[in-house]
């Protein structure tokens, strides 16, 4: 490594190091503070200016060094101006595009794939560049940023301690600083800055502290190739049935299991032959994890088809499928390396697929990271094709998903929706007055949760109302639930009383069809507090008050309330649920 230019001249110590990072770290620290400060609305030019000045400052932090400051800058300065357009992107598009958090998250992960390849040089060399370069640097960044990251831990421990201590003879300088936002800026800045700089200046210790760690993380690669064997032969004698049944949390379980493997496999086939563990058992674990990327990535590929398949295409799913291939090609890439590579070169050629996959996918986060792609208007028009062709039924679907999760393009499919005629347009209509996303706790079809639903008045007003609360409000009545009707409101609206387990939640019935929730006062006053502290003299007594409360099977439920059921009226599923009406009681409490 020492011969190669660009990595030499990171691998020299100078002494000037910790300071040149360590101030220009508090500037840009400073900088954000200004620029982040105060921040009442997201503002697309203050979130790119944030994103120019920390991309650029932690890109120049890594790779700046005395002989080559331009090339530094130049890196620094693009990387920053990158992250600064998607973060403008983001910011301006976040309340008409959907999924612009993925894009930024891609954008992230373009820096971080871009930095060690471009301190191994590969600018100038491309796919000739030296393997063990690169290597050398991805280890190399993730010891000296997560070291840095712990002295600035320990720093602000210390600032803490030496505060405390300075209390104690009524100096409080310390503590005054801490409290301005200014300060803790500079001096996360500053303290991430010394001690990254001490760290790169010592980069041939941490050298031989990468053998270290890469060593202990070996120690993982057999379990997890055990593991990974039992569970393939386990899937494949159930006929994938278990995995059937499990396609919610499937995909991203398999996903991070072929993650574990890649980085486990790489920490025994190092960045060399020579480096290579010579362990027998290791080396087997390396070849079963490096060959069981593609079988999980196919199953991971499965599970998010029969995922896309039941509920269709979603911003995340398509993201989630980018994630698929991603892991599919490094599969493939690995099994044609072992081919290749047959007995004695399959640890070579498994680093140059290495080298080659990380510009390849280097290049496609930066391109996904670009407002190229609205994954908001392809799920819709993939929801709208559901709808159309009866893949979902007219009551089943997800019109709220249209309202909320797919950006503009959602909302102008569920106008159009809205705009037509039946119970397409009413149900569009329902959704399209949403001011809340509905909190999903796991969505049932209405059709479902319909049966559930009893005692609900034989009238067209109140069976409407509630058949749009089922609509709006997907936890409801998963399980039975009862309808009481109570003695109209004040404004004259009726008033209902929705009872589910121990659950009770007053509606009233709006004019237009629709249930407002709202929460019942106790007796006027009773349980109040005063606005005002009451005079010394004023009188203080007890006084007994009469409260009303549901009763289920002869056990109260829900809080107690001052209204009373309208006269008359008594419950109308008695017989079937032992569900009573009788819910006055007296109280002194």
């Amino acid at each position: 490594m020492d011969e190669a230019p660009e990595t030499a001249d990171l691998l020299e110590d100078w002494p000037l190091r910790p300071w040149v990072l360590g101030g220009l770290l508090a500037l840009a620290g400073l900088l954000l503070h200004l620029v982040t400060d105060d921040l009442v609305d997201e503002e697309p030019w203050r979130a790119s200016l944030a994103a120019l000045v920390g991309f650029g400052g932690l890109g120049a932090a890594f790779t700046l060094n005395r002989k080559h400051p331009v090339s530094a800058a130049i890196f620094a300065s693009i990387i920053g101006l990158v992250m600064a357009g998607i973060a403008w992107h983001v910011v301006a598009a976040q309340a008409h595009r959907a999924g612009v958090e993925y894009a930024f998250a891609a954008g992230c992960f373009f820096s971080l794939l871009a930095l060690p390849l471009f301190q191994a040089g590969f600018h100038r060399t491309r796919f000739a560049t030296d393997y063990s370069l690169t290597h050398f640097h991805v280890w190399a960044d993730a010891i000296s940023g997560g070291g840095a990251l712990a002295f600035t831990g320990l720093s602000w421990i210390m600032l803490v301690l030496l505060d405390q201590l300075f209390g104690l003879v009524g100096i409080d300088l310390i503590g005054d600083l801490m409290d301005e936002g200014w300060f803790g800026w500079m001096w996360s800045g500053a303290a991430f800055g010394a001690g990254l700089g001490v760290i790169r200046n010592n980069l041939k210790i941490v050298g031989t502290l990468q053998s270290v760690v890469m060593l202990v993380f070996a120690l993982l690669a057999v379990p997890l190739a055990v593991a990974l064997l039992v569970f393939l032969a386990a899937l494949l004698a159930s006929g994938g049935q278990a995995l059937w049944n499990a396609t919610d949390s499937a995909t991203p379980i398999l996903l991070a299991c072929a993650m574990g493997s890649f980085i486990l496999f790489n920490t025994i086939i190092r960045d060399s032959d020579e480096a290579r563990s010579n362990n027998r058992i290791m080396q087997i674990a390396a070849l079963v994890l490096a060959a069981g990327i593609l079988p999980l990535g196919i199953f991971a590929a499965i599970s998010m088809g029969i995922r896309v398949d039941q509920y269709g295409l979603a911003p995340e799913r398509i993201w989630g499928l980018i994630a698929v291939a991603v892991a599919c090609a490094y599969g493939l890439a690995c099994w044609v390396a072992l081919l290749r590579g047959r007995k004695s070169g399959w640890s070579l050629r498994l680093r140059e697929a290495n080298l080659h996959l990380a510009a390849g996918v280097c290049l496609l986060a930066l391109v996904l990271a670009l407002p190229l792609w609205d994954f908001g208007a392809m799920s819709a028009r993939n929801q709208l094709s559901r709808l159309e062709t009866g893949k979902v039924s007219v009551a089943d679907f997800d019109y709220a998903a249209l309202r909320w999760d797919f950006g503009d393009a959602g909302r102008e499919a569920l106008a159009e929706l809205a705009a037509g005629e039946g119970e397409v347009a009413e149900l569009a209509a329902d959704a399209q007055a949403q001011e809340v996303r509905p909190f999903d706790r796991g969505i049932a079809p209405v059709a479902e949760r319909t049966p559930n639903l009893r005692g609900v008045p034989e009238d067209e007003e109140a069976e409407d109302g509630f058949a749009a609360l089922l609509r709006a409000e997907p936890w409801r009545c998963r399980s039975t639930c009862r309808v009481l009707e109570l003695e109209a409101m004040p404004d004259g609206r009726r008033r209902f009383v929705l009872v589910e387990d121990l659950d009770v939640s007053h509606f009233a019935l709006a004019g237009e069809g629709g249930l407002d929730a709202f929460y019942p006062s106790m007796e006027d006053g009773a349980l109040s507090l005063a606005a005002d502290p009451p005079p010394a003299d004023a009188t203080v007594e007890v006084r007994p008050i009469t409260m009303r409360q549901v009763y289920v099977d002869g056990r109260p439920v829900g809080a107690p309330f001052a209204d009373g059921v309208r006269a008359g009226e008594g419950s109308q599923d008695d017989e079937e649920g032992g569900f009573s009406s009788e819910i006055v009681r007296p109280s002194t409490e």
